[in-house]
């Protein structure tokens, strides 16, 4: 007669209500290992907005040093213009805050695809500094528009 090895029990995971299901291991993402993470729209325009804002404190580092960027969804109150800010600066607070969701969804794009959805991030990023700045959006970046 042959004894049958004993089971292994399952192991116990240090979070409570955690289960590992038929002993396969924790699960992975659902794109699997050979695809990246799927990004939402709020990762991709948090990511647009910080990679606009190092460019543009590259470009002024003495102006921008203390200046920080933050995203809100909406803006909490209403501005002086019955019309929905996009941003709003605070230039003694140092801070320029871009409300993601007027300037997605009230931008008015002649081709809605991730390109022009990112060239419209990067446009307001540049016309709120501006506005911190008391510059012209064009003068922040002279030479990334001119084309040799």
């Amino acid at each position: 007669m042959m004894v049958k090895p004993a089971r292994k029990a399952a192991s116990v995971s240090a979070r409570p209500g955690w289960r590992d299901r038929h002993g396969r291991g924790i699960r992975s993402a659902v794109t699997g290992p050979h695809l990246p993470l799927l990004r939402s729209r709020a990762d991709t325009f948090e990511m647009t907005v910080a990679s606009t804002a190092d460019y543009l404190k590259d470009l002024w580092p003495d102006e921008l040093a203390s200046v920080t960027f933050e995203v809100a969804g909406m803006p909490s109150e209403l501005g002086a213009t019955p019309a929905v800010d996009r941003w709003r600066v605070l230039p003694t607070q140092r801070r320029v805050i871009l409300y993601r969701l007027p300037i997605e969804r009230l931008s008015r794009l002649h081709r809605y695809d991730d390109l022009h959805k990112r060239m419209m991030v990067e446009s307001c990023v540049f016309r709120a500094v501006a506005d911190l700045l008391g510059k012209d959006p064009w003068d922040l970046a002279p030479d990334r528009f001119r084309h040799l």
